[in-house]
């Protein structure tokens, strides 16, 4: 018999103006120093003036950090570390997309843990994480990472990506409102939600799928599909945005529980040799990974294909499985991500050291239903670079 274990972020609040409920959260905490991590651009457009307009008017002292960068490198993340444990802060907020929630993270835990970023890290880290740290806020502006439900973060080492995670890394706080992702323009968009897809699907797929991530997976597939065209077209469209908003959390509360496999474990290298955005690498190997991996979960692609909005009643599992494929080729075609490796100006010649740095993600590859060796891995690559999907 096997067993589950499913964790959740203790609170959330999901619906369009659901930021409403930030200061009644933070008075919970009666905090004197906030640090609010967020992106420049949300500076920039005046978004970050909606979470610390309420927050001053009632006499909290807030801090706007912006030294946030897609793809964060461990050094940033190590600054930001610094930064917060000089700053004596009380409470973490962080408003973004995943970088942003992901850097949070990592400085509120780290602030009450001694010694730097790099000790905690998952491949080559010595330390693990002792304390809670600071109470955190996270609040996405992306459909996407489903950072604010993970207890993952992120960083980019030399060629390759590395984490920290702890169920300490969860935060206290979940705001998820729809209406901040509007000004969120088309290519991020489509980026942000592929990786949402991924979340879903992947987790659908893993070895540690369970009843419970299989319905949360299924029907992030099915609110995402539905309304990522949509959103990409027209950002206005408030049905899309909120379609995409839940799509994204209810993935990421799937894909935290069943976790993400191949497609994850080879884009971290896209990200960290090229600093492709984390959602374009996964949308780019998506098609190729399932594609391969196809014949080991035709049942289970059969499912998915019918999430998407595809029909399997009078196909056999075989083919439903490649009318999935087929599927989710299209839809990342549609929203405008380049197909292949070389559409991302990756030289073929790069494809054997994005192998070596693939193989390392040995956390990620563990949940694939096929077992994806060195050898596999190399020939999903090239079939990215070249744009013909093998098995």
């Amino acid at each position: 018999m096997t067993v589950s274990k499913l964790v959740f972020t203790p609170l959330s609040y999901t619906g369009w103006g659901s930021l409403e409920q930030l200061l009644p959260e933070v008075e919970k905490y009666s905090p004197r120093k906030i640090l609010l991590v967020t992106d420049p651009f949300l500076k920039e457009i005046g978004l970050t003036e909606r979470v610390t307009a309420p927050l001053t008017e009632q006499g909290y002292e807030v801090t706007v950090y912006t030294e946030v960068v897609p793809e964060p490198p461990l050094a940033v993340g190590e600054k930001l570390v610094a930064f917060t444990r000089e700053g004596k802060f009380e409470m973490v907020i962080g408003l973004g997309g995943g970088s942003a929630m992901d850097l949070a993270k990592l400085a509120a835990v780290l602030a009450g843990n001694e010694g730097p970023a790099a000790d905690y890290l998952n491949l080559s880290g010595s330390k693990k994480v002792e304390e809670k740290g600071l109470p955190k806020i996270l609040i996405p502006t992306t459909a996407g990472t489903g950072s604010e439900v993970t207890n993952i973060s992120v960083l980019s080492l030399e060629s390759t990506k590395d984490v920290v995670t702890h169920d300490y890394l969860l935060a206290d706080v979940a705001i998820v409102d729809p209406e901040l992702t509007v000004s969120v323009p088309p290519r991020v968009t489509a980026a942000t939600g592929v990786d949402a897809l991924t979340h879903a699907v992947e987790a659908y797929l893993s070895v540690n799928a369970s009843p419970v991530s299989d319905g949360l997976a299924l029907q992030a597939i099915r609110l995402i599909s539905r309304s990522l065209r949509t959103a990409v077209e027209n950002g206005n469209d408030k049905q899309a945005r909120i379609d995409m908003s839940n799509g994204s959390y209810i993935a990421g509360l799937a894909f935290f529980n069943a976790g993400v496999a191949g497609v994850h474990a080879l884009a971290y290298p896209l990200g960290g040799q090229f600093h492709i955005a984390h959602g374009e690498s996964n949308a780019v190997l998506l098609p190729y990974v399932m594609g391969y991996i196809r014949k080991s979960c035709t049942k289970r692609m059969a499912d998915v294909l019918n999430a998407l909005g595809g029909n399997s009643l009078y196909l056999s599992e075989e083919e439903a499985s490649y009318k999935c494929v087929e599927e989710l080729t299209r839809l990342v075609k549609d929203v405008g991500i380049p197909q292949t490796l070389a559409g991302f100006n990756i030289p073929e010649s790069a494809l054997e050291s994005l192998t070596q740095d693939g193989v390392q993600q040995k956390r990620l590859l563990a949940r694939s239903p096929l077992p994806l060796l060195e050898e596999d891995i190399r020939k999903i690559y090239q079939s990215a670079f070249n744009g013909v999907v093998t098995e």
